[in-house]
């Protein structure tokens, strides 16, 4: 049979930015968002849903915000990016064949004008540098000639300077000003009237430095000596950068500045926030008193915005989840009651799972040419004729025929773990991603015909991104000690070869492919131990853990495959005392990861990340 390379782009290794888009680079680089975008139809109706709520906003002039929501590499990025390309009349989005029904729908968007402010929050101090600092910067990009914002507490200080100036004299205030600075004034002008390059201030240097951006050079050194001289109650100004006013506040300040720039809304596409207050997970006060700002966004005290500020945040995790394993009971639902009182303001729109076949394929799967797409479809007609047994256990209870087909060679059932171990780790490892890095694995062997069994999917995680939480890194951590000091040696003992020589190439062909297959079972095991959320991987009995690593084991006796499973982890369990059998007539298997507890992965009420496919 010819090799899977051969008949879909398989690249020869993954690089680290496959398929994360930065949504800045996402909005500059439009040629390539919208080549690389799949529009589903649930994701039509995302679009229609996203630009009514940006309607009502307009139409009743409130501040609104929603929560995109989705798993790891759900696409949230994406949405954001083409949403704002839309927003802003790009020809190439609107032309989107799939688009064209909401495009005509929301008509409503011809001749408005949206600031459209893309945000990357990872590395922001807090919400306050990070929101309106961003809109600064991007302002400041956008329409150069504009004032600057008055989010800066430095903005004030300035205002009282210049008046201080007028009451005292330019000689007087200036001659303060410069106090241990080459003798003031008089001495600037008797060395040539090179003040400013001589440390002092005058007239031009004084007003060029207040005209400077945020953080300028001169702008910091003039902060610094006024607060010296004249003002020292503005002592929390001469940080490592400039503060700002109070969240409240500068959102109203942000909707005045776009309303005098010409703006009919500000539109605020907030991507990676709640990954942001991920990376402070174990900083409880850190997370409770940012994350609790975002009710700002809607809930203003100070209510002046003459046009509505429209947000969208990213969230793949309810906040509840980033700090509960570090929450005492009590506090832990006091903060949980303060998170109901946001979120009940915040709508939702849902990026679903189920688009992840048909994403994949087109951006993972996709055949060299329509000759190699009816081959690879004529054999995935032989591959469905598996048992019924084990083509129930590979389509699991939500896929049907058809989704197989989209994501062969993978199975449904290893793209429902794929989600599920996607969701625990960092966004480096996203579900296509892992697709990817599975079939670049394969690369050199995987023939047409066969699938990629479920157990490779550890190998694929053990290696790169830290897990999402600590509790969870931990969890990690305990499976690959498990494996790679008493699994991996036991399978070795038995099979009697190293993987150190199976990596090598150095390893009899029939014993390195025996250990493998057997490893893959065991690596099956691990991943039930680390997300058995997933469907596919409860109750693992030897009639399932074969299924899921069809094509891999077989049995001296054709049909006996579950039998011999069952047999080798009677073995495995006699000698690891971390493998447990229940006494059923068709024994439950599972592996005991020990050395830490760890709270289940948990997804807010009512949602279901591991298996919607209809």
């Amino acid at each position: 049979m010819p090799l899977l390379k051969d008949l879909i782009h398989i690249p020869e290794r993954v690089h680290q930015g496959d398929f994360v888009l930065e949504l800045a680079k996402g909005v500059t680089q439009a040629d390539k968002t919208l080549r690389d975008y799949v529009v589903t139809p649930q994701l039509v109706d995302a679009f229609n849903n996203a630009l009514g709520f940006i309607q009502q906003a307009v139409q009743s002039g409130s501040s609104k915000a929603a929560f995109l929501h989705g798993s790891f590499g759900s696409g949230k990025s994406h949405f954001m990016a083409v949403l704002n390309l839309l927003l802003a009349g790009n020809t190439q989005a609107r032309a989107t064949p799939e688009l064209a029904e909401v495009v005509a729908r929301h008509s409503w968007t011809d001749g408005r004008k949206f600031l459209l402010v893309p945000y990357h929050m990872i590395g922001a101090r807090d919400m306050e540098s990070a929101v309106l600092g961003r809109y600064a910067e991007f302002v400041r990009t956008q329409h150069p000639e504009a004032p600057v914002p008055g989010f800066y507490l430095a903005e004030g200080m300035f205002k009282d300077a210049r008046e201080l100036r007028l009451r005292m004299g330019d000689a007087s205030f200036f001659d303060k000003l410069n106090e241990g600075k080459a003798g003031g004034v008089a001495a600037s002008a008797a060395a040539g009237g090179w003040g400013q390059f001589d440390g002092g201030w005058d007239a031009l240097s004084f007003d060029a430095a207040m005209l400077e951006p945020p953080n300028g050079e001169e702008r910091s050194r003039l902060v610094g000596d006024l607060i010296g001289t004249y003002f020292s109650a503005y002592r929390t100004l001469a940080g490592s950068g400039e503060s700002f006013v109070s969240l409240d506040d500068g959102l109203s300040i942000m909707s005045r500045h776009a309303r005098d720039l010409g703006y009919d809304a500000v539109i605020l596409f907030l991507d990676e926030l709640v990954l942001w207050l991920a990376s402070h997970a174990a900083d409880v006060n850190f997370v409770s008193r940012e994350g609790t700002k975002l009710v700002k966004l809607v809930e203003a005290s100070n209510a002046d915005r003459p046009i509505p500020l429209v947000s969208f945040v990213a969230r793949q995790r309810d906040l509840r989840d980033l700090v509960g394993e570090n929450l005492a009971g009590a506090v832990q639902v006091q903060f949980s009651d303060v998170l109901r009182h946001w979120e009940a303001r915040f709508h939702r729109i849902t990026l679903e799972d189920r688009n992840l076949p048909a994403i994949a394929e087109k951006r993972v799967l996709r055949p060299v040419d329509e000759a190699a797409r009816l081959t690879i479809q004529a054999s995935i007609d032989d591959v469905l004729k598996m048992r019924k047994e084990v083509l129930d256990t590979l389509l699991t209870t939500t896929a049907d025929r058809e989704m197989f087909r989209k994501v062969y060679p993978f199975s449904p059932a290893l793209v429902q773990t794929l989600i599920a171990v996607s969701a625990a780790l960092q966004r480096e490892r996203t579900a296509l991603k892992l697709m990817l890095q599975l079939l670049v694995d394969r690369r050199a062997d995987l023939e047409l015909g066969q699938l990629i069994p479920v157990g490779d999917l550890y190998d694929a995680i053990a290696e790169g991104d830290e897990p999402f939480s600590e509790g969870m890194r931990l969890h990690f951590d305990n499976a690959k000690r498990l494996y790679t000091q008493r699994l991996l040696p036991m399978l070795e003992r038995q099979h009697n070869v190293t993987w150190e020589a199976i990596k090598l190439g150095l390893a009899d062909p029939v014993a390195a492919k025996n250990l493998r297959n057997d490893a893959r079972l065991l690596k099956t095991l691990l991943l039930g131990a680390l997300v058995p959320e997933v469907e596919s991987l409860k109750a693992l009995t030897g009639p399932r853990l074969a299924a899921l690593n069809h094509g891999t084991f077989r049995s001296p006796i054709p049909g006996r495959e579950a039998q011999d499973v069952v047999r080798k982890c009677r073995d495995w369990a006699s000698e690891i005392g971390e493998i447990k059998m229940t006494e059923d007539l068709q024994p439950v298997i599972s592996i005991q990861v020990t050395g830490v507890g760890r709270r289940q992965l948990s997804w807010p009420p009512g949602d279901n990340y591991l298996g919607r496919w209809g």
